[in-house]
């Protein structure tokens, strides 16, 4: 740390107490009250430096119990005031980064000035800070440390100003064009940014500095000082990225527990009401852009500003700034512990909800969410890397929904409204949804059937896989009526399945004479390839796939045909002693069978054109069923 030497003299101040006593061989004439400390000096070292003190010895000299004074509004206090005293006195004295500062403000109090001796205080402060402190990064920045209890003295004396634009400038360039030599991982770099070993260059040039390499060390400054730095970054054009970036570190260093993996970094914990003006100053500091911070730090910000209860002001803010890059947060920054009192869920679903909503304000807004998506482009979405923000918020609510769904406090009511807050065309499939209702099912036995089917209303059937469909059409906490939505669009799906198998083969089967014609040359010779029967083993290969294929669907279907012959029986179960109602039930149990005959017969009558043995096997169990025209409702 740089210094400057300051007098010659042995040092020959003595404490005792709290007074201060100058062992110079002469009774001292004048005591100095400052704050709680007296100090014992000759009048004659004081006036011959500092004015004001030789107008307060002027005054006080009719006083009959000798010259005392009285400064307690000395800036720094006793300790400044000492070491202007050895100044004074010509007292072997050090000035630093750290004491400069208020030095120079005590020094502008006292009037130091050189009408009062060449080379006074004011003067050697002043040369200090212009040749030593502001020109090096380090030095302008402990200089700043060192001004904290002198502050409103110093900002009238534009030395804060000075050192804060000094740092921002810094900050703003090339680090390589200041403060050397400069510490960079532990080396020393010279100024033509080689490595320094013994002061002697290497020649081994360091890597550029990246942009955030002076986040650290500013850091360490007070808030009032840290916020009159970011204030001139602004003005001065720094990227909002940076700006949100070096917050982030400044945050983390001063708010404890601010993320849920941050070590101890914390030498004092400051009060709880320091925290909450230091957390709603942060805030207010952030730029109002998408993606200046972390998603997780916002979230951070979030539940700290729910314990310290941070103004209302604060945290809708913090709930609006995560809603502009919801899609980029993960399913542990939306579990937020719920620190009120009045509600007694886990988890805070209401703050989720708000965040929720105004996703959904910001993503309309940008044009995003104006227009549903096709059929088409749900297709595309569907296990695309590159998802749209609304439909990566619609999958992280699907992991929530099922996150929060085991909490018997979670009422009814908040769950619907959570699954409701996003548009049904930010769900392609409703697999994630579907698990979350069926979660919430077994977590809640005991609400009611009309419950049940309003809760299912939820997710759209035709949104399922066909995984989730052999999970839906077996499991006995869904409504019944669900349960034959599914099993109806699960078949549609099938027979979506079969009809794209036997186009398939059709289409080779249609093209094998064709390959057979192209490959005859004009002279009636055939390729080489054809000639040595390469071409043929692929079409059996084919074939024999289509053949496995279609064993798995008629499987399939045979299963399907008894799951609906056993629901026919539970249906009829249900309509007895019910008038009609056992006719209506009968009727859609003969529908459903039906349709289930109409598609195997379809499975029959399009591999009749693909494959004689397969014909020969499906021929009997076409002549049992009748083909129906008509499909459930």
């Amino acid at each position: 740390m740089a210094c400057m030497k300051l007098g010659s003299k042995a040092d020959n101040f003595q404490r005792k107490g709290q007074a201060w006593f100058c062992m110079t061989g002469l009774p001292s004439d004048i005591q100095i009250e400052v704050g709680d400390m007296f100090f014992h000096l000759h009048k004659f070292p004081l006036i011959s430096r500092s004015g004001k003190l030789e107008k307060f010895i002027q005054e006080s000299t009719d006083n009959e119990e000798g010259c005392r004074l009285q400064l307690h509004d000395v800036p720094g206090g006793a300790i400044a005031f000492e070491l202007v005293a050895k100044f004074c006195y010509g007292v072997k004295l050090e000035l630093t980064a750290l004491n400069v500062i208020f030095l120079r403000c005590v020094a502008e109090y006292l009037e130091m000035t050189e009408a009062y001796g060449e080379g006074n205080l004011i003067s050697r402060t002043e040369i200090f800070l212009n040749q030593v402190v502001l020109p090096n990064w380090k030095e302008s920045i402990r200089a700043l440390q060192g001004c904290e209890n002198v502050l409103p003295h110093a900002e009238k004396l534009q030395v804060v100003k000075r050192c804060v634009d000094s740092i921002a400038m810094k900050a703003c360039s090339d680090p390589s064009l200041f403060g050397w030599p400069m510490m960079e991982r532990g080396s020393m770099q010279s100024p033509g940014g080689s490595v320094l070993w013994n002061g002697i260059s290497t020649g081994a040039r360091l890597k550029n500095a990246r942009a955030d390499w002076w986040y650290e060390d500013v850091s360490v400054l007070s808030l009032p000082l840290y916020k009159r730095l970011i204030s001139s970054l602004e003005t001065r054009g720094v990227k909002f990225e940076n700006i949100g970036a070096a917050l982030t570190v400044f945050a983390k260093r001063h708010l404890p527990g601010l993320t849920r993996r941050q070590g101890v970094r914390h030498t004092s914990i400051p009060s709880e009401e320091d925290r909450r003006f230091l957390l709603e100053t942060v805030e207010s500091l952030l730029p109002m852009q998408k993606g200046v911070t972390s998603t997780s730090f916002l979230f951070g910000l979030l539940r700290t500003a729910m314990l310290l209860s941070a103004s209302l002001v604060c945290k809708n803010n913090l709930e609006r700034r995560i809603a502009m890059q919801l899609d980029q947060a993960m399913l542990e920054d939306l579990l937020i512990p719920n620190y009120s009192h009045m509600v007694e869920t886990l988890y805070d679903c209401d703050c989720v909800q708000r965040i929720v909503e105004n996703f959904i304000i910001f993503d309309q807004a940008s044009g995003a969410g104006a227009e549903s998506p096709s059929s088409d482009q749900d297709v595309q979405l569907i296990g695309s890397p590159s998802l749209t923000p609304i439909t990566k918020v619609a999958k992280l609510m699907d992991a929530y929904l099922a996150e929060v769904a085991p909490d018997i406090n979670l009422k009814l009511a908040k769950f619907q409204s959570l699954a409701a807050a996003l548009p049904e065309y930010a769900r392609p499939l409703d697999d994630g949804l579907y698990r979350a209702i069926d979660t919430f099912l077994k977590a809640h036995p005991w609400i009611t059937d009309q419950d049940r089917e309003q809760l299912c209303k939820l997710m759209d059937c035709q949104k399922l896989s066909l995984e989730a469909c052999t999970h839906a059409a077996q499991n006995e906490r869904l409504p019944l009526r669900v349960v034959v939505q599914v099993l109806f669009f699960e078949q549609m799906q099938l027979r979506t399945a079969i009809a794209g198998c036997f186009l398939v083969s059709e289409n080779l089967d249609a093209s094998r004479p064709s390959r057979q014609n192209a490959g005859i040359s004009n002279d009636g010779a055939l390729p080489p390839q054809n000639v040595r029967g390469e071409g043929r083993p692929n079409i059996v290969r084919e074939n024999q796939v289509l053949k496995t294929d279609m064993d798995i669907i008629r499987a399939r279907v045979l299963e399907l045909e008894k799951e609906c012959s056993s629901m026919r029986k539970e249906i009829e179960k249900l309509g007895k002693g019910k008038g009609q109602g056992g006719s209506a039930s009968k009727t859609l149990g003969i529908k459903l069978k039906s349709q289930f005959c109409s598609t195997e017969e379809d499975a029959v009558d399009n591999q009749t054109h693909g494959d004689t043995a397969e014909s020969e096997q499906l021929r009997p169990r076409k002549s049992r069923h009748k083909r129906s025209p008509h499909l459930p409702d």
